[in-house]
């Protein structure tokens, strides 16, 4: 099974269902509510939103980390929020190991692969190698629990270009194989630029082992692959996540204040934003509908750059003292097939793409109490 298209025109019994308690309509789902779902690295940004939107929908959830001791405010976080009983914390030390994911998976109808190996080397042959090893030990596992029906793996906007890059349409076919060769080129590999198109790389070969891997095993599961682009919004427990990846810019444009240059914020550049919340239901979205299998989703809302981010601070913050926009910055002009996943997003949640304002503002919350 490979990436492929798909209508947008959804059964008209899910475009047009009667509302149920939990805003799906349950009769024909893949996977019912109250089923088990496994998600990786759920104590990460997305993964924890991805979880959180499972369990609103009525889903029980096992999440994994690599550290139960370390991470058990997830298993705290979610019993306070949802009861008891309806989200379980394991530990999986290593995910490379073969038959990692093995005993996880035991009596789960969905596995959501979340969870990235940490760049421990900007060197592309450990990081990649190490990427791909992970997401192939997530689907062998996946493919010996009979109750799996789907898996979803988290790709990224850089499996299928970088933000440097123009694309007329980036659509299924998309892949970031400019990233991979220059993630490759002769060392050294210390310098910033290199580390970015590492990770790029580490996206890309690992999202087309998946689909290779799947077309060569053919498994009684369905696989799809959720791509975000800059996630912004909230994380699920500032105390215990803090600040992390993309949503790290908004923090440090209140830290750094008007002294803020452009060369404080890691691999700024302008591209397309996502609410990370809306990632979350993406990835829900692609493990419960019938309609959709093989798919790649771009969960690319809108282009954005820099100093639309300080705008919407100025106005929401105007207390507080904000760098200068910077000039020339330029937008990001390449068309994405998003229509996809915006149409499943609003089957599934009742609205389109979450606003650029509205996910900065949910970003901010808790740096600055006015």
């Amino acid at each position: 099974m490979t990436p492929k298209d798909i209508t947008n025109n959804a059964p008209r019994n899910f475009t047009e269902r009667a509302e149920s308690s939990n805003g799906v309509d349950n009769s024909e789902l893949v996977i019912s509510p109250g089923s088990l779902v496994v998600v990786t690295g759920a104590n990460g940004l997305i993964g924890s939103h991805v979880a959180d939107q499972f369990l609103q929908r009525g889903y029980r959830v096992r999440g994994t980390v690599r550290s139960a001791s370390r991470d058990k405010w997830v298993k705290e976080h979610f019993e306070k929020k949802y009861g008891p009983g309806k989200f379980e914390l394991v530990e999986v030390p290593d995910m490379v190991v073969s038959g990692a994911f093995d005993e996880v998976v035991k009596g789960a109808s969905a596995f959501v692969h979340v969870a990235a190996p940490l760049m421990i080397s900007t060197d592309p042959n450990q990081t990649v190698r190490i990427a791909v090893e992970s997401t192939i030990r997530s689907l062998e596992s996946a493919a010996k629990e009979p109750a799996v029906k789907r898996v979803v793996i988290t790709s990224s906007s850089g499996a299928c270009a970088s933000p440097w890059t123009h694309h007329d349409l980036i659509d299924s076919s998309t892949w970031n194989e400019s990233a991979v060769e220059e993630a490759y080129a002769p060392p050294p590999y210390d310098d910033a630029r290199r580390q970015e198109v590492v990770y790029y790389a580490s996206k890309t070969k690992s999202e087309q082992a998946a689909w290779k891997w799947v077309q060569e095993h053919k498994p009684a599961f369905t696989l799809n692959a959720v791509l975000p682009s800059a996630n912004l919004g909230p994380p699920i427990d500032v105390a215990h996540q803090g600040y992390r990846s993309t949503i790290e810019w908004v923090k440090t444009a209140f830290e750094k204040g008007e002294a803020l240059k452009l060369t404080d914020l890691q691999a700024m550049a302008p591209q397309y934003y996502i609410d990370v919340r809306d990632t979350a239901a993406l990835h829900v979205a692609a493990a419960v509908y019938p309609d959709v299998g093989g798919e790649r989703l771009f969960a690319f809302a809108a282009p954005f750059n820099w100093n639309d981010i300080l705008q919407v601070l100025k106005k929401s913050y105007p207390k507080h003292k904000f760098s200068e926009e910077i000039p020339g910055l330029g937008r990001y002009e390449s068309k994405v097939a998003n229509e996809r996943a915006e149409e499943l997003l609003k089957r599934l949640t009742g609205h389109g793409w979450t606003s650029f304002e509205d996910s900065v503002k949910a970003n901010a919350e808790g740096l600055v109490t006015q």
